[in-house]
């Protein structure tokens, strides 16, 4: 782990006590997307990137933190914090110590030293690894054990108000729960967790980065999210026992649909899809079943282009230049959207021609040459040696 050896090569020149080591994945999520802040249902499996936090208390009531990333040293307050939401690295760290001390949580001061793998800005949830993994080490220097679920819904707390991003809790519950071999099906309503095994012979999950984000990634999430919230509100004129859009069946809404406005409709119909399309997933995954993965995939991707509108053309041309490759069981843009990364199912045998033809496509098309990453179902959050 790179993130790994960076901390401990950095730490005796940034403290002289002995470290512990805590680190976080991040993820990737394989269908169900923009559906958590709804209620739904969604697919994340954790991956072998990983923030690496190096933790040791201090006697005063300051967080000295250091990024390897950024190579930048802060020192914040626990008694005086920022006002959050300022664009910058910190808010993250600053947000969770104030959250879990809001939350009862008796924190010491303490020396952070963090080293991150996890791309930024791709869609593949730095912020959440970031985020657990300081709630991880800030929680463990306190004494008390670490309750995990507890630190998921801190890290979304802290993202909602220091971050000004009201995500779901997908990103920071696959960050804390993340099961090696496994995706998880959550429900994000109950938090209900299964484990859905990625046993899939000679296929492997593999990203494709598009190294761009448009700027209309944070303030559209949020518009997204506010368009469901009005949809859920008309519908209940007439279905006053809807809560969420979660609580309607496609063939419910098909009937109810000409209620909405446009474009209110639209981000309605696709949350609804998408929350049908994951469960079908995990039931086609059950039984090896590629040619359906393949489809709710593809049904996916076009449902956030066309009815959610969260894609964006270099997406799209990376989904459409691995559709016509060898040996992809699916594509599909994977993350908020504006830019990031597509998640593909590729047979191992056709890896190589697979990287070969992304990167000369794309990059012929774009002048950009794209990240390609294959990844694996990895384990969660923890103190590790």
């Amino acid at each position: 782990m790179a993130a790994r050896s960076e901390v401990l090569q950095e730490w005796p020149h940034f403290s002289k006590e002995a470290p512990r080591l805590f680190a976080a994945p991040g993820r990737v999520n394989l269908i169900g997307e923009h559906t958590d802040y709804n209620d739904g249902f969604v697919l994340p499996m954790a991956i072998d990137r990983r923030t690496v936090v190096a933790a040791a208390p201090r006697q005063d009531r300051k967080i000295r933190v250091h990024s390897r990333n950024f190579n930048e040293t802060v020192l914040l307050d626990l008694e005086n914090p920022g006002s959050g939401c300022r664009g910058v690295w910190w808010d993250y760290v600053e947000g969770m110590a104030q959250v879990l001390l809001e939350r009862g949580l008796k924190l010491p001061g303490a020396d952070l030293l963090l080293a991150s793998d996890v791309p930024i800005g791709a869609g593949l949830s730095s912020s959440a690894s970031l985020e657990i993994s300081v709630g991880l080490a800030l929680w463990s220097l306190s004494g008390q054990p670490p309750d995990m679920r507890q630190l998921a819904l801190a890290g979304q707390a802290a993202e909602h108000r220091y971050a000004g991003n009201r995500c779901g809790i997908m990103d920071q519950f696959i960050a804390a729960f993340g099961r090696p071999g496994n995706a998880l099906l959550i429900d994000c309503r109950s938090l209900d967790v299964r484990l859905v095994p990625m046993a899939l012979p000679g296929v492997q999950v593999v990203v494709c980065d598009t190294r761009v984000k448009h700027a209309l990634s944070s303030s559209e999430y949020n518009v997204r999210r506010a368009e469901c919230e009005q949809g859920v509100r008309q519908l209940q004129e007439s279905m006053p026992e809807l809560k969420m859009l979660r609580d309607i069946g496609w063939k419910q809404f098909l009937e109810v649909a000409d209620q909405l406005p446009e474009p209110v409709r639209r981000r309605c119909r696709h949350v609804v899809g998408e929350n049908a399309r994951t469960l079908s997933a995990v039931d086609a995954l059950g039984r090896g079943d590629l040619g359906e993965i393949r489809r709710l995939m593809g049904e996916s991707h076009r449902s956030l282009r066309d009815d959610y509108q969260v894609s964006c053309p270099e997406l799209d041309l990376l989904v459409e230049i691995a559709g016509t490759a060898e040996g992809v069981y699916g594509s599909r843009m994977t993350g908020g959207g504006f830019g990031g990364c597509t998640v593909n199912l590729v047979e191992t045998g056709h890896l190589d021609a697979f990287r070969e033809t992304i990167s000369r496509t794309y990059s012929r098309k774009t002048g950009i040459e794209p990240g390609i990453h294959v990844t694996s179902p990895s384990g969660g959050a923890a103190e590790f040696s």
